[in-house]
């Protein structure tokens, strides 16, 4: 079995090990500045991931013959599209 190998090389040069068993002191909170209104205003707070559709899919779960899907699956990549393409014309 391989070692598991560190996602990132350790060419940082530093101690993250005595970076995260730093404790913020008392007399380190003076050197943070007060939030003011002004810096609260200029805050924006962005909402990740995908806009949302105006009409969006419904899961199902639907049990089909396994020929049919082995049908489907040879027409190439985007089978599942075509496949709701299909069923939205009847």
């Amino acid at each position: 079995m391989s070692a598991k190998k560190n996602a990132l090389p350790h060419s940082l040069g530093s101690d993250l090990a005595k970076v995260d068993a730093h404790h913020i002191q008392p007399e380190e909170y003076i050197e943070l500045p007060e939030l003011t209104d002004d810096m609260l205003a200029r805050g924006t707070a962005k909402k990740g991931g995908r806009p949302r559709l105006a009409n969006p899919r419904q899961l199902i779960s639907l049990r089909l013959p396994a020929d049919v899907i082995a049908r489907w699956k040879a027409t190439g990549p985007g089978w599942q599209t075509r496949m709701a393409e299909r069923l939205s014309e009847i």
